[in-house]
């Protein structure tokens, strides 16, 4: 029996659901910096500190009334958290009408790039080039920014957060707010992908912000049921968005 069949097993939550976090500051930074074809965001915030757009406030606003209209039995019992200002207000808002309690737990917080955190593609390039070339070699998935985490670190976040849900969670409801980084870590974990499986899915479709990720339980182990659905937000009247959720992520950098 492989690691993923452990962890996904007979027991543990009867469906988990994996939200990103609502259209932030950062989002709107990164894409002006890119625009600008410029070096660093203008953003003075730490990346933890980075607070929703307006429109990131609607669209945890437009999601909490979708999760209003499920029938009880659909909604979270368990509701779990990334720490990041910007995921935990996505959660607190979209379920402030359910009054359901937000844990935060640091497994969900966003990748860590390290001396990278700020930068574009173009500003890594030009401020540290070896770091350039060596990421080219070793490859997105593997790669560790100076002071920061690969993905692969990511991975042991998600497999963590799924060993303590087998226990104590048995048809529950859980709902994870979190980052995109995250959100394909739990794919890699969950699926038994393999690297070029996982970065295939990366480079072609992009997960919007406060989009949908859903597995469900069957038999022996969680399936994938949505992947990336935004379409609870096309009523309006947020904007449907899916701005990359770090800088120094593009496919060049």
């Amino acid at each position: 029996m492989g690691l993923t069949e452990l962890l996904q097993g007979r027991r543990g939550p009867a469906e988990l659901v994996l939200v990103r976090h609502g259209e932030s500051v950062g989002n709107l930074a990164d894409t002006e910096a890119r625009d600008a074809d410029a070096e660093r965001l203008e953003l003075s915030a730490r990346d933890a500190d980075v607070e929703l757009s307006p429109n990131g406030e609607e669209q945890a606003r437009t999601l909490g009334r979708w999760v209003g209209g499920l029938a009880e039995g659909d909604r979270p019992d368990l509701v779990v958290s990334s720490p990041y200002r910007r995921a935990a207000d996505t959660a607190r808002t979209a379920l402030e009408a359910l009054g359901a309690e937000v844990v935060l737990d640091e497994r969900l917080r966003e990748r860590d790039l390290g001396l990278f955190d700020g930068l574009t593609g173009k500003g890594i390039r030009a401020r540290y080039p070896e770091e350039a070339e060596r990421r080219s070699h070793v490859g997105k998935f593997y790669y560790q920014p100076p002071s920061g985490e690969s993905w692969a670190d990511v991975v042991l976040r998600a497999r963590s957060l799924l060993a303590d849900l087998r226990e104590g969670y048995d048809g529950r409801r859980v709902w994870l707010f979190t980052h995109q980084a995250v959100i394909m870590s739990f794919r890699y974990a969950l699926e038994g992908l393999d690297e070029e499986e996982l970065l295939d899915i990366d480079r072609s479709i992009a997960i919007p912000n406060a989009s949908i990720t859903r597995y469900e339980r069957r038999d022996d182990g969680l399936v994938l049921r949505q992947f990336a659905d935004d379409d609870h937000l096309a009523a309006g009247p947020a904007e449907q968005t899916e701005e990359p959720d770090q800088a120094g992520e593009a496919p060049d950098a």
